[in-house]
């Protein structure tokens, strides 16, 4: 009783009030970027990984170049921090259900004000679009992993988020779009057939892959659930769009998910020094840190998860790290790192689903082709700073939330 009394008493002392605004006033105090390579890892908090010997180059990264210290994630689970990076919301979605693909007949969360969750169960996210209400973001969440008090924390344990009227359901790839810019998100472990109906994959087999046209038939069959899911639909937050979906202009579409191989591919396009203005960079489940329980002990989800370090699975912290440091240096090898302004930004979606005391504080990396480097900032920034500051770089307006007085453009990470 107790504790549910702290929780209550925490979520109304700590709301903040957010204005209803879809896109406001160009964000001001980052300089003209280029392009902007953001690399999306997992599940893991601050103190997780800063002076974790199993992650020697992000912490030699964060002395490099500029960390923020006091950096959060807004909610749980994965796909809510996704929407929130690329979009200044979660509209409505507090779930990583798949996308319902194509679905012309089903309501929007936003239109309709019903919060998507995994307790109570909800459906497949109806494709976002239009306008309307998202959901509020509590200091303690109970409709994710963790359903009994204190439950899921999130931001900082204190502050909470409420819901704002007029939320526009589009991302910063529709105002890139709209501007003539380019962008592209690059997924690890994409399927040939491409992100169109892929909720998951190996990069081989996917949820829709019929295994028994597959002859001669193994013993036992093979089946879906022998996937091992690589990519994830819900680390793509894009595909969540109408707009995508739909497909109407080519360079705002499914088309514009590509893989790490290939010819239009990440390393293709780096090797080639072209970089679209807004590279969108998620490694696979394996490699991102997120883990999979059914892909040998290197990919194992973290034994315990109670925001120690003592309760991870070293080889996954390695294998994270390592795949970092190949991202970045093909990057800084790139022509298209040395064509105008460009950053570099390393972030961690959320801490996973740890409890209290734990916090939603996560990883910012930001590395620029100019200006400082070596700056530690304890500003207080979460996702909706990110993308406010990749708006204010692209002189794009505010988004969503990105608009919400309180939050601020990263200007000394981003330095001149």
């Amino acid at each position: 009783m107790k504790t549910t009394a702290l929780a209550l008493g925490l979520l109304a002392s700590g709301v903040t009030f957010a204005a209803s605004a879809a896109e406001g006033p160009t964000p001001r105090g980052i300089p003209h970027l280029d392009h902007v390579f953001l690399i999306m890892m997992e599940n893991h908090g601050y103190s997780q990984l800063i002076d974790n010997p199993n992650e020697p180059f992000v912490n030699k990264y964060a002395k490099t170049a500029n960390l923020g210290t006091n950096y959060f994630a807004i909610a749980h689970p994965s796909l809510t921090n996704y929407l929130e990076v690329v979009g200044g919301s979660n509209f409505g979605v507090l779930t990583d259900n798949a996308p319902d693909w194509h679905n012309a007949t089903c309501s929007p969360n936003l239109a309709t004000g019903i919060t998507a969750t995994d307790i109570p169960a909800s459906p497949n996210i109806c494709p976002i679009a239009g306008t309307g209400i998202d959901a509020p973001t509590p200091t303690f969440d109970c409709t994710n992993e963790v359903t009994a008090p204190p439950c899921e924390v999130n931001i900082d344990g204190v502050q909470a988020i409420a819901a704002a009227n007029g939320i526009v359901g589009k991302t910063i790839a529709d105002q890139l779009d709209a501007r003539h810019r380019s962008w592209k998100s690059y997924q690890e472990s994409l399927p040939l057939v491409g992100a169109d109906g892929i909720n998951s994959s190996d990069g081989f087999f996917t949820n829709n892959t019929d295994f028994s046209t597959i002859t001669p038939v193994l013993t036992p069959p093979l089946t879906s659930s022998d996937i091992v899911s690589l990519y994830a639909a819900k680390h793509n937050p894009f595909v969540y769009f109408k707009s995508i979906q739909d497909g109407h202009d080519a360079d705002n579409s499914l088309r514009n998910t590509v893989p790490f191989d290939g010819h239009n591919g990440l390393f293709a396009d780096l090797g080639e020094g072209h970089a679209p203005t807004f590279s969108f960079i998620v490694p696979n489940q394996c490699n991102d840190q997120h883990g999979r329980g059914n892909a040998g002990p290197f990919c194992n989800f973290d034994p315990i998860s109670d925001g120690s370090q003592a309760g991870l699975n070293p080889a996954l912290i390695y294998q994270g790290d390592v795949t970092v440091e190949r991202l970045v240096a093909s990057i800084h090898r790139s022509g298209a790192w040395r064509d105008g302004k460009s950053a570099i930004v390393l972030v961690w979606d959320e801490n996973d689903y740890s409890t209290a005391p734990n916090i939603n504080q996560v990883i910012v990396i930001v590395d620029t082709n100019y200006g400082r480097h070596g700056t530690s900032s304890g500003r207080r920034y979460n996702h909706f700073s990110l993308l406010k500051s990749m708006e204010a770089g692209f002189e794009l307006p505010c988004l969503n939330h990105a608009c919400d007085r309180d939050v601020e453009v990263m200007s000394d990470l981003f330095s001149p």
